[in-house]
């Protein structure tokens, strides 16, 4: 007449299995018809956050990341600050985000460069790499190789041919190590050994002097150089990345003009100093993948030749490593000065 105290027990316990199951099938149901921002919500600053740039004003990586840090601050209900701090090629800045507190307040702004700051003669101490924490490539850009509109070539090889015999000699500007390597790599495998290579502290510094033809040639991103392109004050020669360019579809690829050394494409990432906690890193990613998204922010990049990104931590280490492996080689062929 009476049920067992154990048989009662398996009865309650079922309903409570049949209740778990129905509440997490519509937990998952409400997270799903969320809007993406409120479904992946995670780590917030709740203070201002400080965004360093470690080239000078007025380049296009400069350029990108006040496009990246207005969104960010929308998103974040945060101000977000460009501080731009040049310098050492990189690393004056850099160290600044390196020595800053681990809490996500602080965000470093670098390209496929830091890759070769522990080969600079002056650097001393620990790899900068070790000391920051990928988190998240917002953008890619093709370099492009850009003339003043008055040099007469209008192709790479055109360019070798024109500097084997130029007088006074052909000079080719650059921004970041990276790209006065790959200037010393064309010199070399080229048979250009007059090849004068000037190294500047950022891209509006260069792109002034190309435009008034105080340097003939310059390795630089799209974004700097695309509004003189425009106006007529500049011409590019040869995209670096290996599609055409959708802003410079008429302009040829290193791997079309045989110059396969040259197929490269930069990234522009966030770094934060070794030591932030995982969820904040990965609150800063999901942050940069909803600013991908942004319209805005995608009228703004396409306006500077860049594609919005926005990867995983994960991801972006691999695109790093990548790239640190072929500096590597670069810088043992041709030593940083």
């Amino acid at each position: 007449m009476f049920k067992s105290a154990s048989h009662l027990l398996g009865h309650a316990g079922q309903r409570l299995r049949l209740c778990m199951a129905a509440l997490a099938t519509v937990t998952a149901v409400v997270a799903a018809s969320l809007p993406l921002s409120v479904a992946a919500a995670g780590w917030k600053p709740e203070h201002p956050v400080t965004m360093v740039v470690p080239y000078a004003a007025g380049g296009g990586t400069d350029a990108q990341a006040r496009v990246v840090a207005k969104e960010l601050s929308q998103l974040w209900g945060q101000p977000v600050v460009v501080e731009n701090l040049g310098g050492a090629d990189g690393l004056i800045g850099t160290r600044r985000v390196i020595d800053a507190k681990p809490n996500g307040l602080t965000l470093l702004v670098q390209l496929p460069s830091i890759t070769l700051i522990r080969h600079l003669p002056a650097f001393k101490g620990t790899d900068p790499l070790s000391q920051l924490v990928p988190v998240s490539a917002f953008s890619t850009l093709p370099g492009v190789v850009a003339a003043n509109a008055a040099v007469p070539v209008a192709a790479m090889t055109e360019m070798v041919r024109h500097c084997k015999t130029a007088a006074p000699p052909c000079s080719l500007g650059t921004t970041e190590n990276m790209a006065r390597l790959q200037a010393r790599m064309l010199g070399e495998e080229s048979a250009l050994p007059n090849l004068i290579v000037v190294n500047y502290k950022g891209g509006g510094q260069l792109i002034t002097d190309l435009v008034a033809n105080n340097v003939s040639f310059a390795i630089a991103g799209s974004t700097a150089v695309l509004p003189h392109v425009r106006s007529g004050a500049l011409k590019v020669i040869m995209t670096m990345g290996n599609k055409r360019s959708s802003i410079l579809p008429d302009v040829p690829t290193a791997i079309e003009q045989g110059f396969t050394s040259f197929d490269t494409t930069t990234w522009y990432g966030i770094f934060v100093p070794k030591g932030t906690p995982p969820d904040i890193q990965q609150g800063i990613a999901s942050a940069l993948r909803e600013t991908a998204k942004s319209e805005a922010v995608r009228k703004a990049f396409a306006t500077l030749g860049a594609e919005p990104l926005g990867n995983t931590p994960a991801e972006f280490t691999v695109m790093v490593q990548r790239d640190r492996d072929r500096a590597e080689a670069l810088a043992k062929r041709f030593p940083l000065e």
